[in-house]
């Protein structure tokens, strides 16, 4: 009995330093080569790959490696995407699969950071002590985990806390045409915003943009509780896009730890524009404006990735920038489809010195009736018809042909344009919390409904005098504009 114990016990014993040997062997990679390099696109034969993946490119002489990511496959070739300068790749460079797809460092160390679009800190301040790795491609929340939105969350803007209300887990756009002030505005809000955390994405901005909007638009104290991502316009059309989905990946993270988290992304459009190379690159084929069908895909399975929880949310306030003003255009339309709400920044207005150039009346926050009281939506919706009326009659007003007391409602608009502009204008530097907001609202209301007819005649002349000095070219826009858009 005990010699078959023996027996039983020989194979392991003759296999033990095989079982050795095997602990301290490397992996079996399968590897592929470069068959061709044709615009954005490297064409390889092999390795084993799925989409999403990560290769390493070896240089021929083994001097350099260069990261790349698997986009597609055709006629059993693999298509790769580099996530760098392309200059030294060539047909018969080593190409080496890494396991698993792309994943970005997280963790409370991220704040007061500037990173670049592949997660990498470019501020100087070290590496990043991150506590964990996470995908930078979640799925998004199902419909039965998200919470209601039923809180309000300030943004530190009057027209936006008074009249178009944003709540916590709501997604807003902010659509504008280049030189309006969004990027301020962006600005104005991370320093003044309630939230927890800040997680900027500056997507495709001009790299002295992004200097700027740290040192002159954020501030000391905005980044203090920010992280901030940038891709600038001169990297690859895949970071770029990664720039977006870590952004997302991050505020994520801080979300989960039962945080509010502002999550703000300039520019949408942009980020479009680089999964439009991206698709054209593998041959996708063009649709309106030669976006491809993945665009209008990607959209949604990003933005679906902000909302609230029951612990913990975030908001997303995404800019928009839209082509030649026209809020039709293709990106736009998809993105008012999606969104919660949209403000809409009036190149009109911003000519006339108006900032923020918020136009009250094009915008809209769909949750507004969830997280503001029966009575501050009663002031808002009289506020706006005033303006409303205002605007139908602006230009028999300007020129003159209107005489006082034909129609009572366009009296009362005269009288009342004045104080309402001047609640809806807000200095770069001027923070407002919502409690404030909500005591000047009061009082414009208090002010709208109780300006005596007498002054009719008086703010008239104040709307004529305000369209005289509109000016006339982009070389007559006061300086205090000059700063404030961008």
């Amino acid at each position: 009995m005990s010699l078959d114990r023996k027996n039983r016990n020989e194979p392991s014993e003759l296999a033990a330093p095989y079982l050795e040997a095997l602990q301290h062997c490397e992996d079996i990679s399968l590897n592929g080569k470069v068959n061709r390099v044709v615009g954005l696109i490297i064409e390889s034969i092999g390795p084993d790959v799925s989409m999403g993946q990560i290769c390493r490119i070896r240089s021929r002489d083994g001097s350099r490696e260069d990261k790349a990511e698997v986009v597609g496959f055709k006629e059993n070739k693999v298509l790769l995407m580099p996530l760098g300068a392309m200059e030294g790749i060539a047909p018969g460079c080593e190409v080496v699969a890494e396991q698993g797809n792309f994943n970005v460092e997280v963790g409370p160390a991220l704040l007061g950071r500037v990173l670049d679009g592949l997660g990498q800190p470019i501020d100087g301040h070290g590496p990043l002590h991150a506590q964990q790795r996470v995908s930078a491609y979640r799925q998004p929340p199902s419909p039965m985990e998200r919470a209601r939105i039923t809180e309000p969350i300030a943004t530190g803007i009057r027209a936006i806390d008074g009249m178009l209300t944003c709540g916590k887990g709501q997604r807003i756009g902010i659509f504008s045409g280049s030189g309006v002030g969004k990027s301020v505005m962006m600005g104005m809000i991370a320093r003044n915003t309630e939230a927890d955390v800040n997680v900027i994405g500056l997507i495709g901005e001009r790299g002295r943009e992004v200097r700027d909007f740290i040192e002159r638009d954020l501030g000391e104290e905005g980044l203090k509780r920010s992280v901030v991502i940038a891709a600038t316009s001169d990297q690859p059309a895949l970071v770029r896009l990664k720039g977006a989905f870590i952004a997302t990946a991050i505020a994520e993270y801080f979300r989960d730890q039962g945080m509010d988290v502002m999550l703000l992304m300039d520019s949408v459009t942009r980020m479009a524009t680089a999964q439009r190379e991206i698709g054209l690159a593998v041959g996708e084929p063009p649709t309106t404006k030669g976006y491809t069908p993945s665009v209008f895909a990607m959209l949604p399975r990003l933005l679906e990735r902000s909302g609230k929880l029951q612990h913990g949310s975030i908001t997303g306030l995404y800019t928009v920038l839209v082509d030649q003003d026209d809020m039709d255009e293709p990106i736009a339309d998809a993105m008012r489809s999606i969104l919660d709400g949209h403000v809409v920044l009036s190149r009109r207005l911003a000519s006339m010195n108006h900032y923020p150039a918020i136009d009250v009346l094009g915008s809209v926050s769909r949750v507004m009736i969830d997280v503001v009281s029966s009575a501050h939506r009663q002031k808002v919706n009289e506020l706006l018809e005033v303006l409303a009326t205002h605007r139908e009659a602006e230009d028999l007003i300007n020129i003159g042909a209107y005489q006082a007391g034909t129609n009572p409602a366009i009296d009362k608009a005269i009288r009342s344009i004045g104080p309402i502009t001047k609640f809806l204008r807000q200095d770069i530097d001027e923070h407002t919390s919502f409690d404030q907001t909500l005591v000047r609202l009061e009082s414009l209301h208090t002010e709208v409904e109780g300006t005596p007819p007498g002054a009719a005649q008086q703010g008239r002349q104040q709307a004529a005098q305000a369209a005289a000095q509109m000016p006339q070219a982009e070389g007559g826009m006061l300086e205090t504009g000059k700063r404030q858009a961008r």
